[in-house]
């Protein structure tokens, strides 16, 4: 396949196909750079075409927790009283910048997600 820019839906398609049969092309090859470009490609039209909004901040929280297996008193303990958990998780308290790097640090969720107004 030629490489070039993704414009068109059909473009995308094809380009997708392509990608399935390069799929285990090996690093170094003449096919492993097809693929890589194909892939950059390919996310490229994927940013643009189909956009993923971040999630809501309380909801990410909720989730890593669960993957975690934390509590909310893991989260307390985290960024302070029990209290103060329990009014983030229920969204009657805004994260401070502070939570927001603890958080992010503890639980690996980008600050992006964080930062959000929620």
């Amino acid at each position: 396949m030629k490489l070039k820019p993704i414009k068109t839906q059909r473009d995308y398609t094809q380009s997708l196909e392509r990608l399935e049969k390069l799929f285990d092309a090996k690093t170094g090859t003449k096919e492993g750079d097809e693929l890589e470009i194909l892939g950059i490609l390919i996310e490229k039209y994927e940013d643009e075409h189909f956009p993923m909004e971040l999630p809501d901040p309380i909801e990410a929280i909720k989730f890593r927790m669960e993957q975690l297996g934390y509590s909310q008193n893991d989260l307390a303990h985290l960024i302070g009283l029990k209290s103060r958990a329990s009014e983030i998780l229920n969204r009657k308290r805004k994260l401070s910048l502070e939570m927001i790097r603890k958080i992010s640090s503890k639980l690996r969720i980008p600050s992006e997600v964080l930062i959000q107004a929620y």
